[in-house]
């Protein structure tokens, strides 16, 4: 059994994927050691080797540092509007009301938050159009490509979820239209392909999961709450840590 298993492991090095993840083996050689030892992110917060032309500002725009800014200042301005805001059907309308009313800068926090989230989903596409067209996305960096296309999913999503927040008819048929999609997707919704046959109905499907219910009410306003708020936010704080540490292990691309 062991043996097999290192037959397996034997095999899984040789492939692609793996030496996408894994940079260098483990540190028996001098040749690993060094390779650790400049990879490192504590000892080496900068690259060792950095390529004149990856630094100039016309290659990269700068558009993933500006995708992190924009990151920042949702966190910061939405943690200044959960302080009013009540993820409650009866009192989430008007809580948006007295924010552009009644609460000193309410207004202001608001616009903030609402431009840098349109602005984030415009630089991450940017960002994910400027990779591919320059092949930063070739090796040795498939795994932060894989981890860029992530991120570009859960932005999109962390848009979604913020959509129904303000509890207005804007919100309500955007997330109605995103519900019926997700009734659409394939096996996990209940009119998707191959759906019914895996047993999808409206009462267990993806679209139920998502809406806490069949219908957009209460329980898809506190759903989608803790989600924009909590859950997603958390997600891609990690993910944004895995990818800047790979462009530190992977170095930065450069011009083709």
């Amino acid at each position: 059994m062991l043996k097999l298993l290192e037959r397996v492991l034997a095999v899984a090095r040789t492939t692609q994927v793996w030496k996408s993840i894994f940079r260098h083996g483990f540190p028996s050689t001098d040749g690993n050691r060094a390779l650790v030892m400049f990879s490192n992110v504590i000892l080496h917060l900068h690259p060792v080797r950095v390529r004149r032309g990856a630094l100039k500002i016309k290659f990269t725009w700068c558009l993933g540092g500006l995708t992190f800014l924009f990151f920042i200042l949702l966190a910061i301005s939405g943690v200044f509007l959960m302080f009013y805001y009540v993820p409650d059907t009866r009192q989430a309308y008007s809580n948006m009301k007295d924010l552009g009313t009644v609460i000193y800068f309410g207004s202001l926090f608001r616009a903030v938050h609402r431009w840098s989230a349109h602005a984030m989903v415009f630089s991450v596409w940017m960002h994910m159009t400027r990779v591919f067209m320059t092949g930063s996305y070739k090796p040795p960096r498939e795994f932060n490509w894989v981890v860029g296309v992530i991120l570009l999913a859960i932005t999109l999503v962390l848009s979604w979820t913020g959509y129904l927040l303000p509890w207005d008819q804007l919100a309500l048929w955007a997330v109605t239209v995103g519900a019926k999609m997700a009734e659409a997707s394939p096996m996990l919704g209940s009119s998707g392909p191959f759906g019914p046959e895996l047993g999808m109905t409206s009462s267990n499907d993806v679209a139920f999961v998502l809406l806490g219910g069949t219908v957009v009410g209460q329980s898809a306003l506190l759903r989608f709450y803790v989600l924009h708020c909590l859950a997603l936010p958390l997600v891609t704080a990690l993910f944004i840590a895995v990818h800047f540490w790979r462009i530190r292990k992977d170095g930065f691309s450069g011009p083709l």
